[in-house]
């Protein structure tokens, strides 16, 4: 019998096995040693780090709730400093599993640069992943990229007319169009508010923008339909910054393809009339057109939307002042009596307050997942408010929105590993691929030259990166991703393992 068979006999005994055995060296010298695979820790300092990846270390996210009856898919959110903060982490874009572990890393490598508004969205019939890159303080200057499962660029998206993207809202639509939110710079007299006569006033500007053409197809700015009579805070005449008064944070397309445009500093919501930019109706703030119900009302909101039962969702922050936690609601309208009820909310147990930030996801199964901005948590409820989920970032990170949705990624690149040697021909090896979603085990590979490997063994995926630890001889090693059923999804390169 040939070497070859004897591999391929030991391996097919071994793989309905729950322990599977490794072939030894030099072909079976000696006793098999089993294969211990675990997942590699966060390293004590906040950070995830990796010896297969060396290049990313991102903020770990501990579970405190552990998952039961969620919706399917992996959590989505963006890690960056609190204000003021800062740690050792890298800041960008995750994927996470239910157990907090990231399945896909992508750092935003300018220190000066955020990334924001992290999710899954569909462009041209397919999923695609998308977010917002760039600075900010207080309102954002960059631009949105769309990356397609293998994790390619598909497309950027700039704002138009001279305008900057800002960060708070980039929402594709059923058209293969994208909402964006701008903050657009206008000379005011603000003496009626004892501002400035020549005071420089930041407006609310959405565009309608064709991702492929980059044409601008609609533009709305909030001066011409808002007035500084809506505005919720005081303005102080001391105050040598730009008149934020509207704060633009979201945008939606509405059932009638009419748009919702949620607005922070004047604490409501407006319908406006896709074709001719007129309000149409106001939800909460100084004149609300709907008499709000007990517990209805809400304040500095983020996030809100139109779902398909009617009902409209948001992250109702509340003021500093107000001496109640921040919640996610879902409110009725009823627009012949123009009333708003409320009909669910969401809490944390910690009666957390997330002064800006948040959004309200609802979930196809009717579950809601609520991202608490600027307090670190992640959460899913049940329809009736029940916790079922929650997890936290280290107090010096935060996320502006977070989201639950099926994913399935497989990237363009290969495997990545390191492999570290020990006494009597022990090997550890340390495999990982950045977003693949399929893999449900490792095959490794021994062999004295890169051209000449064969399999030694199998362990199952544990984490973002599997340390596994076997016996060979031989000089050069990598391992193989594989899915349920067995099928090949990629190949590492080889390495030699160090001492």
């Amino acid at each position: 019998m040939s070497e070859k068979i004897t591999r391929l006999g030991l391996l097919r005994a071994a793989a309905g096995g729950a322990a599977l055995v490794a072939v030894g060296g030099a072909l079976g010298c000696g006793a098999a040693p089993r294969i211990r695979a675990s997942a590699s820790p966060a390293r004590p300092g906040q950070t995830w780090e990796f010896r297969s990846r060396p290049d990313l270390a991102m903020p770990p996210v501990e579970v405190t709730t552990p998952a039961r009856g969620v919706a399917p898919g992996y959590l989505f959110a963006a890690a960056k400093n609190g204000p003021g903060e800062s740690y050792p982490a890298q800041d960008g874009p995750m994927i996470l599993g239910n157990d907090g572990r990231p399945v896909w890393l992508r750092p935003v490598r300018n220190e000066e640069e955020d990334a924001m508004d992290f999710k899954v969205q569909r462009y041209r019939g397919e999923p695609v992943l998308t977010w917002w890159q760039g600075t900010h303080g207080g309102f954002g200057r960059g631009e949105f990229l769309i990356l397609d499962g293998s994790y390619r660029e598909v497309a950027r998206v700039r704002a138009g007319n001279g305008y900057a993207a800002d960060h708070h809202e980039f929402l594709i639509t059923e058209r293969d169009t994208a909402l964006i939110g701008i903050y657009g710079e206008a000379t005011r007299d603000l003496s009626s508010l004892g501002g400035r006569t020549d005071g420089v006033v930041l407006e609310g500007v959405v565009q309608e923008i064709d991702i492929r053409s980059g044409e601008v197809l609609f533009e709305w700015h909030s001066l011409e339909h808002v007035g500084f009579d809506e505005y919720a805070y005081e303005l102080s005449p001391e105050n040598e910054d730009a008149f934020d008064y509207f704060h633009i944070n979201s945008v939606d397309v509405d059932r009638d393809e009419n748009l919702l445009i949620s607005a922070r500093r004047t604490s409501a919501v407006y319908k406006i009339d896709r074709e001719t930019g007129e309000v149409i109706w106001r939800l909460g703030g100084e004149k609300s057109d709907f008499e709000m119900g007990e517990g209805a009302r809400f304040a500095y909101q983020h996030d809100a939307r139109r779902r398909s039962d009617g009902t409209i969702t948001l992250f109702d922050n509340r003021g500093e002042r107000m001496n109640e936690p921040s919640r996610g609601v879902a409110l009725e309208l009823d627009e012949d009596a123009m009333t708003a009820t409320l009909v669910r909310e969401y809490t944390h147990p910690t009666d957390t307050f997330a002064i800006f930030q948040g959004n309200v996801q609802a979930l196809p199964n009717g579950n809601a997942f609520v991202g608490w901005g600027s307090s670190p948590y992640l959460s899913e409820f049940s329809r009736d408010g029940e916790l079922l989920f929650d997890a936290r970032f280290p107090d010096e990170a935060e996320s502006y929105r977070a989201f639950r949705s099926p994913w399935k990624g497989q990237p363009a690149d290969v495997p990545a590993v390191a492999a570290e040697s020990g006494p009597e021909d022990q090997v550890t090896l340390y495999a990982s691929w950045n977003g693949a979603t399929e893999i449900a085990s490792w095959e490794m590979l021994a062999g004295p030259n890169p051209d000449g490997l064969e399999p030694v063994g199998s362990a199952p995926r544990k984490g973002f990166e599997t340390a596994i630890s076997f016996r060979t001889g031989e000089p050069f090693v990598a391992a193989r991703a594989k899915d349920r059923s067995g099928r090949v999804l990629g190949t590492s390169e080889a390495v030699r393992p160090g001492g």
